[in-house]
């Protein structure tokens, strides 16, 4: 009661004045916090919260590697279990979505100009591209996603876009068999060429996880970012050469060399170029470079788009730069997503 007669509320001070302990309690209490500090040192405790250094960050996801292959198998297999076709969904949504492609831009507005073998060509080019777009996607949007789990549960926090990435190449890996059958039907010989497949995706691998990581950050930190990604994808597709030839554009001849070298170099559509120089004969042998240039081959290609003069024109790059752009590509991104997405650690699940 107060000094009136009245009963106080829970929490309300006796004639407002505030109740803090004596120099004697505050020191109690300081010497009780050290002692609590010393005993959680003593025992390797420390906040569930904290950062821990970037090295001992990196062996702590090393270590759930088994848990990342686990739960990125159980999310693929989950993800089409109410749909009747099931896992067949995986490759059916890029085959439907190249049978648009081919009529659209292979038909109607003649985007096959240059290309030998357009469907193998338009096949690769959505399956790989695919890869990379539904990575970024999903990488913004994977925090957010699983937000109750972070809360939840203490783990490495990239453990979550790397089981979303790993489930992207799952479904890649299927989708594969199907871009190698359609490559055969087409008339593509098996050469030796087709093992350097392995080391492009592999290297693309790499680039998705730095890119998950990148775009895991910034969407867990504001949603507008996550909606705002599947139309910058769009955009990227449209400028990576998967429906079309970039060297084929009408304006290609007359772009500056820093503009030829902007669309050609980035990263999608390196990792598509080296997938279709792997699978496909005809786009090595019509390639840019692939023979003695000839002024008089290469300006009769930009007039009639004939294919194999192609291979008289100079090239933007030759296959051993694309393969240094491909693995600078794959390291600078995964080191700068690894550590951006580390630098941050402690702020994932507070929403």
């Amino acid at each position: 009661m107060d000094d009136r007669g009245r009963l106080t509320a829970p929490g309300t001070l006796l004639n407002g004045v505030a109740l803090a302990p004596d120099g004697e309690d505050a020191a109690q209490q300081a010497a009780a916090s050290a002692g609590l500090a010393e005993l959680a040192a003593q025992y390797g405790l420390r906040p569930s919260s904290a950062r821990p250094p970037l090295l001992a960050y990196t062996r702590m996801v090393w270590a759930r590697r088994h848990f990342i292959a686990s739960y990125a198998t159980a999310r693929n297999v989950s993800m089409y279990t109410e749909a009747r076709l099931g896992q067949l969904w995986q490759v059916l949504t890029p085959l439907l979505n190249s049978a648009v492609y081919y009529v659209i831009f292979g038909i109607i507005f003649q985007a096959n100009r240059g290309i030998s073998n357009y469907t193998a060509y338009l096949v690769i080019g959505v399956f790989i591209f695919s890869f990379t777009e539904r990575s970024v996607v999903v990488g913004s949007t994977v925090m957010r996603a699983n937000i109750g789990l972070i809360r939840a549960l203490y783990f490495p926090r990239a453990c979550l876009p790397l089981a979303y990435v790993l489930v992207e190449f799952q479904q890649l890996a299927v989708s594969m068999l199907v871009v190698v059958a359609i490559v055969l039907g087409t008339g593509e010989p098996f050469t030796g060429y087709w093992l350097l497949l392995l080391p492009v995706l592999f290297l693309q691998g790499m680039f998705n996880v730095g890119a998950a990581l990148l775009m895991g950050r910034l969407g867990a930190g504001a949603q507008d970012f996550s909606q705002l990604i599947p139309f910058l994808t769009r955009i990227w597709r449209y400028f990576c050469g998967v429906m079309y030839s970039i060297t084929s554009l009408p304006s290609y001849a007359t772009l500056p060399e820093w503009a030829k070298t902007v669309i050609s170099m980035n990263p999608a559509a390196v990792y598509i170029t080296l997938v279709r120089n792997a699978l496909m004969y005809t786009q090595r042998a019509d390639a840019p470079g692939a023979k003695p240039y000839n002024a008089a081959a290469c300006a009769l290609f930009n007039a009639k788009k004939i294919p194999p003069l192609q291979a008289y024109c100079h090239p933007t790059a030759s296959t051993t730069q694309l393969w240094l752009v491909a693995a600078g590509w794959a390291v600078v991104t995964l080191v700068v997503g690894v550590l951006f997405f580390w630098q941050a650690e402690a702020r994932y699940g507070r929403g």
